[in-house]
Formats: structure tokens, C-alpha cells, sequence
């Protein structure tokens, strides 16, 4: 989708872009770099953690299907075979047949990979309290709200 901007508009949209595009990759390497938790240790892929965080999210006795998981992380069925076949490999989660349609696989998240989905959240909550902490209540309600705002239109 094109927008029609001004010049004026359009050479400020510029130098924001090429702001934030030099900017993003220091973000991402330093909270990466903050990060001594599993996900970063190369115990499991943010893949398999997204995947983790899912199964966490829907935490119904049934557990879910591949296509749903498949869908959550906006992969193929055989991408998140992959992604699924390791997390059971390593005892994240479990896999099995679903009792009326033995076609349909379904995916539970274990104790371990709960555990490790919350150790992980945990240690990002304590990461963004540190950093976060120090800016003002404004500035943070400003970060959090422009960051809503992202995340309602990329779900466009």
C-alpha cells in the first residue's frame, strides 16, 4: 500500500526510516546481548520459543494442531514439523494423535518447556525493568503506546 505524502512529509519519513534502520540493529544485538537465558545460550530457537510461548498461551488440556501452530508462526505444516519435532526431542512438548481423529496431531507444551517459557519471560521482564527503569513513566507510556500502535497496523 502506497501513501501519498508531501515532499516535505516524505523527506522526514525518509530520514526517520534511515534513522530507525541504523538504529534497530544495535537494539536487537544489545537485547540479545543482555540475554544469558536459554533462548540465547542456543538451547532453543526464538522459533521454538514463539512456538513455546503458543502452547503456554493456549494451555488447554487438548493442546493444539500442527496447523494452528503452523498458522501462529505464520510457517508451512512441514516448518513447524521441524520446529515441533525438536521441542519433543529436547521434552518441551509432547506430540500425540488426537483420540477422534487419529489424522489430526496435537501438541502439548511439558513441565520443562513451561519451566523454560517462564524462566525466559521472567529474565525479559527483569531486562526491561532495568532498562526501562531508567526512563521516566512518560517516556515509557510514550514507548508503549507507539509500539501498540506498530504492532495494530503490521497486524493488518
Amino acid at each position: 500500500m502506497k501513501i501519498k505524502l508531501q515532499k516535505k512529509e516524505a523527506r522526514d519519513l525518509g530520514d526517520f526510516a534511515e534513522k530507525l534502520t541504523r538504529v534497530l540493529p544495535f537494539f536487537i544485538r544489545e537485547f540479545s546481548r543482555r540475554q544469558s537465558n536459554e533462548l540465547y545460550k542456543g538451547k532453543i530457537t526464538v522459533q521454538q520459543f514463539v512456538a513455546l510461548s503458543f502452547l503456554n498461551y493456549i494451555s488447554t488440556d487438548k493442546g493444539a494442531t500442527m496447523s494452528e501452530i503452523a498458522k501462529s508462526l505464520h510457517v508451512t505444516m512441514p516448518a513447524a514439523t521441524g520446529i515441533i519435532d525438536r521441542l519433543v526431542r529436547d521434552g518441551y512438548c509432547s506430540r500425540s494423535s488426537d483420540l477422534s481423529d487419529r489424522r489430526i496431531i496435537r501438541v502439548k507444551i511439558t513441565s520443562k518447556g513451561d519451566k523454560t517459557a517462564q524462566k525466559i519471560y521472567k529474565h525479559r521482564k527483569e531486562m526491561i525493568i532495568n532498562i526501562f527503569g531508567k526512563l521516566t513513566k512518560h517516556d515509557r507510556d510514550e514507548y508503549l503506546r507507539i509500539f501498540t500502535k506498530v504492532g495494530e497496523i503490521l497486524k493488518v
